[in-house]
């Protein structure tokens, strides 16, 4: 006699059968195992023969890196390595006297000195005036012609290079009265890796990935994992179209750069490995984990032009997470990666996680919000 099936794997097939993903992969409990739905490219003429999505599949978890980043810099702060409210200019002289524009769509000649250094904590809040250019203007051109926009795979520049180049270009507001997303953590990378002196990577493996046993997660895939490497897809016209290929694209191989800036792959069992012992309180202290799953940004730099519409109704900020701060799910917290991962932890333990590798937008929203609501499995 077999299981019925759970409203997470039937949502996961019923938007495999849509169409709306080839596949993926989705979890959802007090302490889930993963469970692939789907194939590895869209069904159609020809694919229906398409290899399954396996539930061991190496994916791109983008953004999802920061939650991971956030709970890194924090246990160098319990060992006094960093302090959260101290200037980050002993170890990025970069951001030293930094420069900050009197408006965001002002002349780059316009900025003046900042009255504030940048500290570790304006870094894991994304107020250090540093991120994606959300307003037309100079600041917003400077960024693309220096190659600093957001994306997947940030080192067609170094990450001393890279952040020599953002640190040339002004603050879009004093840090700490303004909240702008993603380049503060990449600027954490660094961070980290300078003040380890070793690169981001190394620091993550010893001291997160080997003792939690997250034997798939890292800077890139290794070559002879490659087959595990799902397609990641762009969204055009309304169709899936290939954006990176299985078992290819920037992340594959050991990279020639130093990526201490970049972002993470990672495979569902080893982020659950991660999830859970941060939720247990087996990462961090009480004191620290309670201020990174709890929102740390003040009601006033919750400005509507500083992300997208929307985002700040009943949702805040902690530490490298998003926090719901009203509503029938109020003290969830959790975060997303651009090519369609997200992950979240109810007040009541209740763990979600769903890997695909679509890119995020109007076409898979439909199936992120069903899965923000999905009903708690019984104990």
């Amino acid at each position: 006699m077999s299981l019925p099936t759970s409203p997470a794997v039937r949502l996961l097939e019923s938007a495999t059968d849509a169409g709306t993903v080839p596949g993926g992969i989705i979890s959802h409990g007090r302490d889930p195992e993963p469970i692939a739905r789907g194939r590895l490219s869209p069904r159609g003429p020809g694919d229906s023969d398409a290899p399954a999505f396996p539930a061991d599949a190496i994916v791109r978890i983008q953004s999802m890196t920061k939650a991971i980043q956030a709970v890194a810099a924090l246990r160098l702060v319990e060992r006094g390595v960093l302090a959260l409210d101290s200037p980050v200019d002993p170890w990025l002289p970069e951001l030293a006297a930094p420069r900050v524009l009197p408006r965001p769509d002002a002349a780059l000649d316009q900025a003046v000195p900042s009255l504030t250094e940048i500290t570790l904590r304006h870094l894991l809040t994304c107020t250090s005036g540093l991120g994606i250019a959300t307003v037309e203007g100079p600041l917003q051109q400077a960024m693309v012609e220096a190659g600093l926009e957001a994306g997947s795979a940030p080192w067609s520049l170094g990450a001393d290079e890279w952040l020599a180049a953002l640190g040339a270009l002004p603050l879009v507001g004093e840090p700490g009265r303004v909240w702008r997303y993603h380049h503060s953590f990449s600027v954490l990378g660094v961070l980290l890796s300078r003040a380890t002196g070793r690169s981001l990577e190394e620091h993550l493996r010893a001291d997160l990935f080997e003792p939690l046993g997250m034997v798939d997660t890292g800077s890139f895939v290794p070559l002879s994992q490659r087959h595990r490497l799902p397609p990641a897809f762009s969204v055009e016209d309304g169709q899936l179209a290939e954006a990176e290929p299985a078992g290819g694209g920037p992340l594959v191989g050991e990279p020639s750069l130093d990526v201490s800036h970049g972002e993470l792959v990672s495979t569902a069992a080893d982020y659950l490995r991660f999830v859970r012992a941060l939720r247990d309180g087996e990462l961090l202290s009480p004191e620290h984990l309670a201020m990174m799953t709890t929102d740390q940004v003040p009601a006033e730099v919750k400005r509507p032009d500083s992300f997208y519409p929307g985002f700040w109704d009943r949702t805040g900020w902690g530490f490298g997470v998003s926090v719901v701060t009203g509503g029938e799910h109020r003290g969830r917290w959790g975060w997303s990666g651009g090519y369609g991962t997200d992950f979240f932890v109810d007040a009541d333990g209740t763990i979600g996680l769903l890997l695909v590798q679509v890119e995020i937008g109007e076409h898979l929203m439909p199936l992120l919000e069903a899965f923000q609501e999905l009903p708690t499995p019984p104990s």
